[in-house]
């Protein structure tokens, strides 16, 4: 690791720390003063290198081919710009001689023993000694000679800068075209309406944020997701978040890239489905449940004709079907978001969580009594139908409407118990605080 603040400094060649990080020598006449007027310990702490502004980070797994070249441009922008850095390289178990590479050119190597794109960066943020820290692909992808327009907006205050490569350009190569009119236009898209975020690329490798920031956010997952992971939870934080054009240009490997896309596509989609169960749950089941109700309303009298179509209780049999598979969801939304807050994987429900506690388990359980003995009431009656008839063959359909009625007010009540009682069981988890010693 070497440090640049824009200032010349003599390298003592014999003094180097464990991280392969050169420590200057000080002037001999200021070492003696500091000696004298300080003692030794004091001495020690003063010759130690000043804490770098930046951290400049890349995740590496065997890029013997293009490391090389993107530590360089970091060290020469260290140098010019005169920000006082270090460059960090996150190896995640290259066995192509990247190490040695990084080293031998001044970069600090944090070996992450956990594969994935996501552990090698979240395990390079931790070993990052600057204020700031700009992440960027160690496959000659970005630019990192150019970074100028993320270091002007940390300083301003911003906790994310994303580089936006739609505005910046993308040279042709540089992404295929799976990638540039379908897979990132359609999950930021998707991630701009679940969480509201301004971001507009969403998997831009090249981004810069405040390290203290970031580390609070509680960043989790291995995997290229993670790239949606540290958007999404910036976004639900509050955090103060920009983008800036960066140029994307063809990579200078001659291998495959690490990206599979349907795969990969697949894990950011699943991260923000998940992440989001008002969208995942919520939603879809609230649609269901009234389209269900709906129907059941209109085909429980009799049949219903829309213009030549004729909707009778075969149409009535599905709509409820649709009115419990709504209610379910919709009971999964509540779950996910009392069980996701309280293990900190979705953001606490302070709202839905005081809706719960004035409406309790006991008035849940008596209502779902009632939609029980209800049910129970319409099958009584629906065999009362039956017996009509001398428990034979059934004309027409009106007995079963009823029972379709029946096991749906059933199916409901069931449901409402079980859920009030896992929900009152949330919430003495909830409660239950860490043992203190007596």
């Amino acid at each position: 690791m070497r440090l640049y603040d824009g200032r010349p400094r003599i390298a003592a060649p014999d003094a180097m720390d464990a991280a392969g990080a050169s420590v200057y020598r000080r002037n001999d006449k200021e070492s003696r003063e500091g000696m004298q007027s300080t003692g030794p310990q004091s001495m020690a702490a003063s010759t130690a290198p000043p804490a770098p502004e930046l951290t400049i980070l890349m995740p590496c797994l065997n890029e013997a081919e293009t490391l090389g070249t993107c530590v360089q441009k970091a060290m020469d922008y260290l140098a010019r710009s005169g920000v006082a850095g270090e460059v960090v390289v996150a190896d995640n178990g290259s066995t192509d001689g990247s190490q040695d590479i990084a080293r031998a050119l001044g970069a600090r190597v944090v070996p992450v023993a956990e594969r994935g794109y996501g552990a090698a960066l979240i395990a390079g943020i931790r070993a990052a000694r600057g204020r700031y820290v700009i992440m960027g692909d160690s496959d000659d992808s970005y630019d990192f000679t150019a970074l100028d327009p993320f270091v002007a907006k940390l300083r301003e205050g911003y906790d994310l800068v994303m580089g936006n490569r739609f505005m910046g350009g993308i040279k042709p190569g540089a992404m295929p075209p799976l990638h540039r009119y379908l897979g990132n236009p359609v999950l930021s898209t998707i991630g701009r309406i679940f969480f509201r975020s301004p971001v507009r690329d969403f998997h831009c490798g090249l981004r810069g944020f405040n390290r203290d920031a970031m580390l609070a956010l509680d960043l989790r997952l291995p995997g290229m997701e993670f790239a949606s992971e540290m958007v999404v939870k910036a976004t639900v934080q509050g955090l103060r978040v920009t983008e800036v054009p960066t140029t994307l240009s063809p990579d200078g490997r001659s291998r495959p890239p690490h990206l599979r896309s349907w795969r990969d596509g697949w894990r950011h989609l699943r991260f923000l489905l998940v992440f989001c169960p008002r969208w995942l749950f919520l939603y879809p089941g609230a649609a269901l449940f009234l389209a269900g109700g709906l129907g059941m309303a209109l085909l429980l009298p009799g049949p219903f004709r829309a213009g030549g179509v004729v909707f009778d209780v075969h149409t009535l049999l599905y709509a409820s079907g649709a009115m419990v598979m709504g209610f379910q969801a919709v009971q999964f939304w509540i779950f996910a978001r009392i069980y996701g807050g309280q293990e900190g994987v979705v953001p606490e429900a302070k709202r839905l969580t005081a809706i719960l506690s004035r409406f309790g388990l006991e008035p849940a359980l008596i209502v779902a009594g009632l939609l029980v003995v209800a049910g129970l009431g319409l099958g009584v009656a629906a065999v009362a139908i039956w017996g009509a008839g001398r428990f034979g063959p059934l004309p027409g359909t009106g007995a079963m409407r009823v029972a379709i009625a029946s096991v749906t007010a059933m199916l409901l009540g069931l449901q409402l118990a079980f859920g009030a009682f896992f929900v009152a069981l949330l919430g003495m988890m909830r409660a239950k605080g860490p043992a203190t010693p007596s």
